[in-house]
């Protein structure tokens, strides 16, 4: 009787173990894949441009070689391997932050800059190049901040106070709606002060504003790398070592509560990581949109998980892919002319989002919801 009775258990359980190590085999080798596809892009950003250099040339330049043209290792060193650098760093860090707001909101149309970061730095632009004419210019110069590092400054100075608040109101508000709401409201505030400075200006400002607004991965320079890069690869890590209580949260802050979690302390440590990430890349590049919306939910549909541990992997590494590949959608390989880049990645993350929304059935069970 039990050998009748154990039999189909025991097969049951092999089958189920069989299952769930084919599916973990599966997500890995999508990994693998997005990797190779991520160097893949890599490169060929490096190859394609308004002068299209060879490939054996870009990999000689990049072992130290000399090319078939010497303008070419200019090219290459001083222009499109540090933009190259910044668009898949950038795509890394709003594609993870973009992760952990969907998850933290349990909204699945949440974006990195849900929390108001994006408009502060917008913000801190517009007085800048808006607002402070002729003594801000000298104030700037005085300073060794002009033009685009500039920009950066003030930019970067905006997300930071930015983000003092949102930590300052997250260490004190229990619902997280209640922040969502708090950082909408600060981004309509913003976005009315940074309005009104836009009428009240002259047109050389205004297209200085407008075109930090349409964003930009070749600003940041090999002397700016040294802030840039340290600060997306820590928020990154930050953010992989909250896996576990973001896998908590997907079940509703009071399942994370009843496992242990100590919710306010996760919530708080999420929102700086995706606060620095969103911050830094929006001070950095411009207000990049649609990235942080589309990756995650690109990443969920690859891998069939819900699972952090994979998803932050994934997303770094599909962020990546994406912002490379709009950025050389942007410059046109072979021409001259270089398109926003805002206008490339909402044509890149709006059909995503509508996706998202034909898909809302299925989106329900993953938030929760």
């Amino acid at each position: 009787m039990d050998t009748t009775t154990g039999t189909p258990i025991q097969s049951a359980t092999v089958t189920r173990s069989a299952m769930r190590r084919s599916a973990s085999t599966t997500r890995t080798g999508w990994l693998v894949v997005l990797g190779c596809l991520l160097l893949v892009v890599f490169i060929l950003s490096l190859v394609l441009g308004s002068v299209n250099i060879p490939v054996g040339d870009v990999l000689t330049i990049l072992t130290g070689g000399t090319p078939a043209r010497s303008t070419w290792t200019t090219i290459v060193l001083d222009f499109r391997l540090p933009k190259a650098l910044t668009a898949l760093l950038a795509g890394a860090a709003l594609g993870v932050s973009g992760l952990q707001m969907q998850t933290l909101f349990r909204n699945p149309l949440a974006d990195p800059f849900v929390l108001g970061v994006s408009s502060g730095a917008s913000l801190g632009v517009a007085l800048v190049v808006l607002g402070v004419g002729t003594t801000g210019a000298v104030m700037l110069a005085g300073l060794g901040l002009t033009g685009d590092l500039g920009l950066t400054f003030a930019a970067f100075l905006g997300a930071a106070v930015t983000l003092m608040i949102v930590v300052s109101v997250a260490a004190r508000v229990q619902s997280v709606m209640t922040l969502l709401i708090l950082g909408l409201m600060f981004g309509y505030v913003t976005s009315a002060i940074v309005t009104l400075l836009l009428y009240f200006s002259i047109t050389e400002r205004l297209k200085a504003y407008m075109s930090w607004t349409f964003g930009s991965f070749a600003a940041v320079t090999w002397g700016q790398m040294p802030i840039f890069i340290p600060v997306i690869i820590a928020s990154i890590v930050i953010a992989f070592l909250l896996s576990k209580p973001l896998n908590a949260l997907l079940l509703g802050e009071g399942y994370a509560r009843s496992m242990g979690m100590n919710v306010r302390r996760g919530r708080l440590m999420i929102i700086v990581s995706t606060a620095l990430l969103a911050g830094t890349v929006t001070a950095f590049c411009g207000p990049i949109g649609f990235l942080g919306l589309a990756v995650p939910h690109l990443c969920r549909a690859l891998l069939g998980t819900s699972d952090h541990r994979l998803l932050i992997p994934s997303t770094v590494l599909m962020g990546g892919i994406l912002a490379l590949v709009a950025d050389m959608i942007a410059q046109m390989p072979g021409n001259q002319t270089v398109l926003p880049l805002n206008a490339v990645t909402s044509l890149i993350g709006a059909p995503v989002v509508i996706w998202v929304i034909l898909r809302r059935r299925n989106l329900r069970q993953t938030f929760g919801g």
